[in-house]
């Protein structure tokens, strides 16, 4: 009885226990209940606990039923759902900034979560409408719950629906869009909802990948619920500042949502408990004309502050660039005797087969001739268990690379490969995308052997690793190529370096941990100049070599 005194939440151990003490906060005073919550409330065990000591600490500014569910549901469980629930300094960070831009009479929250923003809205904001979306039923019960034991019940509605089909009424006054859009990949987007996107972004007049994650879809759907004088603020994966399909954000920011900020939070601030991201904030103001956007990049979430600052890039480098996170970072000046590796190494990815189950095999298990047989890096992890360097090719598949013209053949290795084309044709090797923009769908174009390979996405820090087998290597890896003729020692000591000075840090992290680092921002990466490798690679020879007696 003791320990419960002390931690109220102590009975909460699973979802029944949670949608019960939900129920008990009084969570049935929201409007907008549906069917599946009414299910819920159904089934849930009545009469668990007293709730008023868990009240008090929701009263005080704490989330116990989100901590709870964060529990109980793990951060795996909770990935379909893009479920990743937002620390209050973030929260504070983003209701400042909106309180910043004048008193909104209308929130809305389209991934409600347990109510974290809509309750520091509700507070800040006493005569605003509170609106939230989310498609978990559990989750909705917890933010009626909150909503209700901070008496918020007569100005606040949560709706069980995806925030794409949301029936948002016309509002007077201003409307802040803030939350934490769900981050979920393309993968699980249903096809009518790609669709929706294509069909939506097309109404601007503006083009959609259907490879964008859930939290591009919901910048969409703000685009298109907003109004003039409405405001907004979003936390979302930053990988939206440089891919490709991310340019729908871009454009979005740049036109209809009026883009005024972008702050980004680097990964090593570890601004979520449960998930591995760069974060970035973004700020926007709908119906302003965008000029310049300040960017800016943040060590640690306590930097946020109220989302000023930044640098202002023009509207038109904005435009022109394809990517923005170089805009975002201001490059420091180089230590003397430092050099950008691009100035050394061209860095190019790893070519595409388009098909690797017809042109990546075992040595042993394709009739072929050896001379188009080429042993390559296939799999970051063969790189990882490398070392330093690469010196045996035994191990290693092999990739397919035919020669573009096949009359250059002999005429047994000719029927080779002709009776090896029949068969890749029946496997749709010949229909792919990449097959198809060859000047011919059967030659893979392998790049010569790189001297240096590198790994460029994992959960560690990328392996760079000499290639003294001068094995090949398809689009898992990056060959590190130098403009001018280096030594061998100059090279070793060039992988050396990059070993052991690269970091995360200084990579892009995706949602769910994975940190990529592309060909031109590994170029930036600052290594030592070639004279000064050198000089380093003879001392050390001159510690090695014995002493002459």
């Amino acid at each position: 009885m003791q320990n419960e005194k002390m931690n109220p939440m102590n009975h909460v151990t699973d979802l029944p226990s949670l949608v019960s003490l939900a129920l008990d906060l009084g969570a049935e005073q929201i409007p907008g209940w549906s069917d599946k919550e009414k299910e819920l409330a159904n089934e849930a065990p009545t009469g668990r606990c007293d709730a008023s000591g868990i009240a008090d600490l929701i009263r005080a500014g704490s989330d116990p039923l989100g901590d709870a569910f964060c529990s109980i549901r793990d951060a795996e469980s909770r990935r379909p759902l893009g479920q990743t629930y937002t620390p209050a300094p973030i929260v504070s960070s983003m209701i400042k900034w909106a309180g910043q831009r004048g008193t909104p009479t209308r929130v809305v929250d389209p991934g409600v979560g347990s109510g974290r923003y809509l309750l520091a809205a509700g507070r800040e904001w006493p005569g605003a409408f509170l609106l939230g979306a989310d498609v978990d039923p559990i989750a909705t019960l917890m933010a009626r719950a909150n909503l209700a034991v901070n008496n918020m019940a007569s100005r606040a509605r949560i709706e069980l629906v995806d925030y794409r089909a949301l029936d948002l009424e016309p509002h007077e006054g201003m409307t802040a869009f803030i939350g934490n859009p769900p981050y979920v990949r393309h993968h699980q987007i249903h096809t009518e909802w790609k669709k929706w996107l294509t069909h939506q972004a097309s109404e601007f007049k503006l083009p959609a990948s259907q490879l964008a994650g859930l939290h591009v879809h919901f910048f969409l759907a703000t685009a298109k619920y907003a109004r003039p004088g409405d405001i907004g603020t979003f936390i979302t994966s930053a990988e939206w500042l440089d891919v490709n399909y991310g340019r729908l954000v871009r454009d979005l920011l740049l036109n209809q949502l009026g883009g005024e900020a972008v702050h980004v939070i680097d990964p090593s601030a570890s601004p979520f408990a449960d998930a591995t991201t760069t974060g970035a904030v973004s700020c926007f103001a709908v119906g302003s004309s965008v000029k310049s956007m300040r960017l800016r990049s943040v060590k640690a979430v306590k930097d946020l502050g109220s989302l000023k600052g930044g640098r202002a890039i023009s509207r038109e480098r904005l435009q022109e660039a394809t990517r923005w996170s170089p805009l975002v970072r201001v490059t420091p000046k180089l230590e003397e005797g430092l050099v950008e590796l691009g100035e050394l190494c061209r860095v190019h990815r790893g070519q595409v087969t388009g098909a690797n189950a017809v042109w990546v095999a075992d040595p042993s298990a394709v009739k072929l001739p050896n001379d188009v047989l080429y042993p390559s890096i296939t799999k970051a992890k063969e790189l990882f268990a490398a070392g330093e360097n690469l010196n045996d090719l035994s191990s290693l598949r092999v990739v397919i690379d035919l020669p573009s013209d096949l009359d250059e053949l002999d005429t047994a290795s000719r029927r080779k490969v002709e009776r090896f084309l029949r068969v890749a044709k029946k496997q749709g090797a010949d229909a792919t995308y990449i097959a198809k923009a060859r000047k011919a769908w059967w030659s893979v174009g392998l790049r010569a052997p790189a001297p240096i390979l590198a790994t460029y996405m994992a959960r560690r820090p990328p392996a760079f690793v000499r290639n003294d087998a001068e094995a090949r290597h398809i689009n898992i890896a990056h060959g590190l190529y130098p403009r001018d003729e280096l030594a061998p020692a100059a090279l070793d000591g060039l992988a050396h370096y990059l070993r052991t000075s690269v970091t995360l840090g200084q990579g892009r992290t995706y949602a769910g941990g994975l940190t990529k680092f592309e060909p031109r921002e590994m170029e930036r990466l600052p290594v030592p100049h070639p004279e000064v490798l050198l000089h380093h690679a003879a001392a050390d020879a001159a510690r090695l070599e014995p002493k002459r007696a």
